[in-house]
């Protein structure tokens, strides 16, 4: 009977279940007659699984202590176990040396939850001291040892069944890097307001329910915020202007790589969550969304040396985490969040690939953006090692490399590779937001860096292709565009750090009053400047990105890092769709212009050359007169044309030639326009005038000289004499 580990029944389970040593596979296996169970662990001494019959048992059903000989293949201990099904519940206790000065912090009197666990009942709760792999009252800290059984704590792995799942069709969309428009949200605070009139509200159901508003803005690809597990109760402060608890409620504190958290499914978090999000995936397929992950593996939510033991910390803590090497009690901190996650050992690596491929083969999603992605290409020193990190390895897999992959191209310790990243890879475009923003509040010195970012930037991306940069101007890090124009200064003190958090550099502007205010003049200049955002945001080569709830004008009221707050200053406002409709309707406009006129997203990017013989440039750059653009430090002005012939991809049809005209001057400029060869010019944009006539559904013919107004943009479109004015842009 070596095959068989030695077994332990509770008292009150008379089954006992037949087992063998099963094979080394990681997580819980399931097929027709039962489960196998494996878990990683170079220096565990002794490995015992844990069955419980309920999630909020704190005695198992069955315990199995693993032989090391049988159940044991190099590092992975393993076991198969007959009769048991989909909706176990179950939990590991790995045996080894506490000693945290040395790196090792086993403590078998903690239930860990597997890190390859699909679904994890209930919710994790560290206000309970049995969550702590350390006595927390003891001065000693860290350095001492608990005895409390953290079993009494209903959180659970469970056994999920990923076969029973009917997918039908559905499969990933792939829709093409130049026809893609990105909306990142999250999915409590899309719809938890009860503004949003919903029946699901703050749920993947709920956002299903939204869905004729996403299709009438015009997106084509849904980023969600983390849906990983993680407690959104880990934060032990409290407001100091409400006294009300913070939460975690971003959720980039993940405890899970493989489970969808429970917190945005309707049910009682037993599993269920895992199909309520495959429903979610196809239907937003079926309705021609993408569904885009944001991921974070660079760090976990377990924290630094007084964080709890979950999983990691105590299953092999100085394999999965980047240790001090001077003293490896302490972490390494590239994350800013207490730890960093040894992104590039062999068994870190392959779970990471076994993540993203679990999500992409068993969930369909349709690619991921990853968090602080620069640490996923640090060595455990540091290093930054790009083309030969676990990001190479992403990019080139067989499952992966067609998926989209987005990085957050810094990390919180200085680390900044923007155009770093292996081939494959696109990237949060940091320089773009920054250069936009500060043209558009009137800085000098950035017209030369206008126009580099506003064609792709080829000095970051030249070795691959204007898609790779993902242009944004906001995004759930910072101020909303509402606020981007509202506020001078950041407004943090509800997050009980002294307003010390957020970054400082936001270039924003106010416009003469912080924050809100009843100023008509002051409202109408805020607008226009957020319909030049979205004007030059569709009008750039790359990949655009939305911020949730921009396009309805919606405000934190100065919080620039609105991870904690859970409430009406975080939470999408739908009343803000009718009452600045003109904001709304702008921006479906500007996308819908976006994907009428492919001469905006060409695969390529601009030569500046003629390429047809017909004496204009693919581009070409203008100041108020033709082919003489101010590109002098004071400048403030800059236009350019957009051929609608001259095109690198091969089979491509003719399109209008597009003409921009941004001014950020105080004062009114009188363009002269490029004549054209029986073609004229016609008005379509101008967001100094009030809606609708900011953006017109008929465009207006203006021929060849145009007087833009201050602080605003114009995009004209040519066409030829003949064609009229009636027909539609």
């Amino acid at each position: 009977m070596a095959d068989y580990p030695l077994q332990y029944n509770n008292p009150d389970s008379s089954i006992i279940l037949k087992t063998k040593k099963g094979y080394p596979k990681l997580g819980a296996t399931p097929d027709d007659t039962g489960v196998n169970f494996g878990i990683f662990s170079r220096n565990a001494e002794k490995v015992v699984l844990e069955l419980y019959q309920n999630y909020y048992d704190d005695e198992p059903s069955h315990r199995f202590e693993l032989d090391p000989v049988s159940n044991k293949t190099g590092d992975i201990w393993h076991i198969y176990i007959y009769g048991v099904k989909h909706g176990q519940y179950y939990g590991w206790r790995i045996f080894g040396p506490y000693d945290p000065e040395n790196g090792k912090r086993f403590n078998h009197n903690k239930l860990l939850v597997d890190p390859y666990s699909k679904a994890i009942s209930s919710s994790f709760d560290w206000d309970s001291s049995s969550a702590y792999g350390y006595d927390i009252n003891s001065p000693l800290k860290d350095l001492s040892f608990s005895t409390e059984d953290s079993a009494k704590s209903p959180t659970k792995s469970i056994v999920i069944d990923d076969s029973k799942y009917d997918w039908g069709n559905d499969k990933q969309l792939h829709i093409p890097w130049e026809d893609t428009i990105i909306y990142e949200m999250h999915v409590r605070l899309f719809t938890i307001s009860p503004t949003s009139k919903i029946k699901f509200s703050g749920t993947f159901l709920g956002i299903i329910e939204k869905l004729d508003h996403l299709k009438e803005l015009g997106v084509t690809t849904i980023e969600l915020m983390p849906i990983f597990e993680f407690n959104v109760n880990s934060i032990d402060r409290i407001n100091p202007i409400t006294g009300e608890r913070l939460k975690d409620v971003w959720g980039y504190n993940p405890l899970s790589f493989f489970a969808v958290t429970g917190n945005y499914s309707i049910g009682l978090k037993l599993g269920e969550q895992v199909f309520l999000f495959k429903d979610f995936v196809k239907e937003m397929h079926k309705n021609g969304f993408e569904v885009i992950l944001d991921v974070v593996y660079n760090h976990t939510g377990e924290g630094n040396e007084l964080g709890p033991t979950l999983n990691f910390r105590g299953i092999d803590n100085e394999i999965y985490y980047m240790l001090n090497p001077k003293n490896k009690r302490y972490y390494l901190n590239y994350s800013g969040c207490g730890n960093t996650l040894n992104c590039n050992h062999p068994v870190v690596k392959e779970m990471i690939i076994d993540s993203l491929r679990y999500w992409a083969t068993e969930m369909h999603v349709d690619g991921f953006r990853f968090d602080l992605a620069a640490v996923l290409g640090r060595t455990p020193d540091g290093r930054w090692i790009g083309d030969l990190s676990l990001l190479k390895d992403i990019a080139e897999d067989p499952i992966l490399h067609n998926l989209k992959l987005i990085a957050e191209g810094w990390d919180a310790a200085g680390g900044y590779f923007l155009g770093e990243f292996p081939k494959g890879w696109a990237e949060w475009n940091g320089k773009y937001r920054d250069t936009i923003r500060r043209f558009v509040r009137g800085d000098e010195g950035v017209i030369v860096e206008l126009a580099q970012r506003i064609t792709g930037s080829k000095d970051l991306y030249g070795k691959k292709n204007p898609h790779a940069s993902i242009n944004f101007i906001t995004c759930h890090d910072g101020f909303t565009m509402r606020d981007l124009v509202s506020y001078n200064e950041k407004h943090n003190e509800e997050n009980g750090e002294n307003n010390q958090d957020g970054t400082n550099e936001n270039f924003s502007y106010n416009y003469g009053v912080e924050g809100e205010t009843d100023n008509p003049e002051i409202i109408k200049l805020r607008k226009r400047q957020v319909k030049n955002f979205i004007t030059i945001l569709m009008i750039s080569h790359g990949t655009p990105m939305i911020l949730m709830g921009d396009e309805i004008y919606r405000t934190q009221y100065g919080n620039n890092n609105a991870y904690c707050q859970d409430n009406e200053k975080t939470w999408l406002n739908w009343t803000f769709k009718e009452k600045h409709y003109d904001i709304f309707r702008f921006f479906k406009k500007m996308i819908d212009f976006r994907k009428k006129h492919h001469a905006l997203r060409r695969k390529h990017f601009f030569t500046g050359k003629d390429l047809t013989g017909d004496g204009i440039a693919d581009i070409s750059w203008h100041g108020i007169k033709p082919f003489e653009p101010d590109w002098s430090y004071h400048s403030h002005s800059l236009a350019f044309m957009i051929s609608g012939n001259d095109f690198l991809c091969e089979n491509a049809t003719e399109d209008n030639d597009i003409f921009v005209i941004l001014n950020q001057w105080r004062e009114p400029l009188t363009f002269t326009l490029p004549i054209l060869h029986e073609k004229t010019w016609y008005r379509v944009v101008d967001t100094s005038k009030d809606s609708p006539n900011d953006f017109l559904d008929i465009p207006e013919q203006i021929g060849f000289k145009y007087t833009t107004q201050p602080r605003s943009s114009v995009i004209l479109i040519s066409k030829k004499n003949h064609q009229g004015s009636n027909l539609p842009v």
